[in-house]
């Protein structure tokens, strides 16, 4: 271990997975090509469940950009599941470099797979995912399960590349697999009274209700692609994709501009967890 590395754990002891965490990275294929990442804890009384990746990795003679939003609830364990394994099963599928969405299908599919036969280990909790892949600085790979939501910038205009699963657009789904949509006990819909998403890794005793299957979409990007903002629904609950982009937009600092997303949530009295990465690509 490294000196680094043990005073980063010596700092994960202190601060338990912390109040607050951010840092920041680039590309080596294109120098201009930067990510940086911030959370925030919410305002309840359990700990931290997102969840972040944000890294950039060479393969071969490839390089990778590794980005993810992982938004547990009713605990950390697949959430931090999802963060340690999710991108190395997707990087095993053989397709991967011919077929990256079908790639990133099925690994989703073996992954959620995995977490429900190891429920006795982690718990019945669950996890929403927004995963983006950026291949060689030109080819964006997103996809998502759940409420996080991945976001571009393309000449300052919002584009939504993921979508958000709510049980009140999939109802009929849900209730062709023998569940219920109901706005009872809380205050939002949910799925059998209880989720208020309607798909989601994990979540053993709902998923027979619940769907897995991410959407997934391939984006190339141009001279007009600014940049690309992941986050989980602490901040989209109480901004709009376009307000986000604007708020970032003259920000060049990667890490500074997701650390003024999640303040700006904040003082929108967003109570939730709120993690956020930002890629500027320009």
């Amino acid at each position: 271990m490294t000196g680094k590395e043990i005073l980063h754990k010596m700092k994960e002891k202190v601060l338990g997975p912390s109040d607050s965490d951010s840092g920041k990275g680039k590309s080596k294929m294109k120098k201009h090509i930067t990510h940086g990442f911030h959370l925030v804890k919410g305002r309840s009384g359990h700990a931290m469940e997102d969840y972040v990746v944000a890294q950039f990795k060479q393969v071969d003679n490839n390089e990778l950009g590794l980005f993810a939003i992982f938004d547990g609830h009713s605990g950390q364990s697949v959430p931090d599941y999802l963060k340690t394994h999710l991108f190395d099963t997707i990087l095993k599928e053989p397709n991967f470099w011919t077929e990256p969405a079908e790639a990133v299908k099925r690994a989703y599919s073996i992954t959620d797979s995995t977490i429900l036969d190891k429920s006795g280990e982690l718990g019945r909790g669950g996890s929403t995912a927004v995963t983006a892949i950026l291949i060689n600085c030109q080819k964006l790979v997103v996809a998502n399960i759940g409420d996080s939501r991945a976001v571009l910038c393309k000449n300052g205009q919002a584009k939504q590349l993921s979508v958000d699963h709510e049980p009140s657009v999939e109802s009929e789904d849900i209730k062709n697999r023998g569940g219920f949509v109901s706005n009872f006990p809380g205050d939002v819909p949910r799925v059998d009274g209880q989720l208020a998403v309607s798909r989601a890794f994990g979540d053993k005793s709902l998923k027979i209700h619940l769907s897995s299957e991410p959407h997934v979409i391939v984006e190339m990007i141009g001279d007009d692609a600014e940049f690309i903002i992941l986050a989980s629904d602490g901040l989209w609950k109480v901004m709009t994709n376009q307000e986000a982009v604007e708020a970032i937009r003259d920000v060049k600092d990667a890490r500074s501009a997701a650390k003024l997303l999640t303040e700006e949530a904040r003082n929108r009295k967003s109570s939730d967890d709120i993690s956020c990465v930002v890629v500027k690509l320009q």
